[in-house]
């Protein structure tokens, strides 16, 4: 048999034999290191999220856009200090889903269904935002919402047409609704009344 030859001393997975070379990060590490980009998140609000109310700033800070806009529902006033909307179950178009990313996605490639006239159903008011960060964004409303995908609860993430003050058209934007209407009925479509 032969000389051996001696072992070289193991080192743990990921450690680098020479230092990384000085100087700025070249195309390919930013590339590797850039944060993915996320689509626009649209979210209508109608209660305690809206501007001015008691969790705007703690859940909605920081948002891209806001306008005043409408949604067909009704809302009603629950005894607990919050609304609940209730939507015609035609008009949802999708129900949310733990991929935040996907469902950020959904209102931009899907068109909005032609709607019917509905009779008894009211214009709900509220605000329309827009935030750029929905993996972040999306589970801290679900658990303010207590929304949990495939679970039953109070509320649900749906996906249904909102019609913006600004240009009337309408555009698909998530908002929870109720299964069905409690509390007292508001019929001018504004919480609080």
């Amino acid at each position: 048999m032969g000389e051996a030859r001696p072992r070289r001393p193991l080192r743990p997975l990921g450690h680098r034999t020479r230092p990384r070379r000085p100087g700025p990060p070249g195309p390919r590490r930013e590339a590797l290191s850039a944060p993915p980009e996320q689509p626009p998140l649209r979210l209508f609000v109608y209660g305690t999220l809206k501007r001015g109310e008691r969790n705007h700033d703690r859940f909605c800070a920081g948002f891209a856009s806001v306008e005043e806009a409408t949604v067909r529902g009704r809302i009603y006033d629950l005894p607990y200090g919050f609304p609940a909307l209730v939507v015609p179950a035609e008009d949802v178009h999708a129900v949310g889903t733990a991929d935040y990313v996907a469902d950020a996605n959904l209102p931009h490639g899907a068109r909005v269904r032609e709607r019917a006239e509905l009779p008894g159903w009211d214009s709900v008011h509220g605000e329309l935002m827009t935030f750029g960060d929905p993996t972040e964004r999306l589970p801290a409303v679900d658990g303010l919402e207590r929304f949990r995908p495939g679970e039953e609860g109070f509320y649900t993430r749906v996906l249904v047409p909102v019609t913006p003050a600004s240009s009337g058209e309408p555009v698909l934007a998530w908002a929870y609704s109720a299964a069905e209407g409690s509390g007292v009925y508001l019929p001018g479509g504004t919480w609080p009344a």
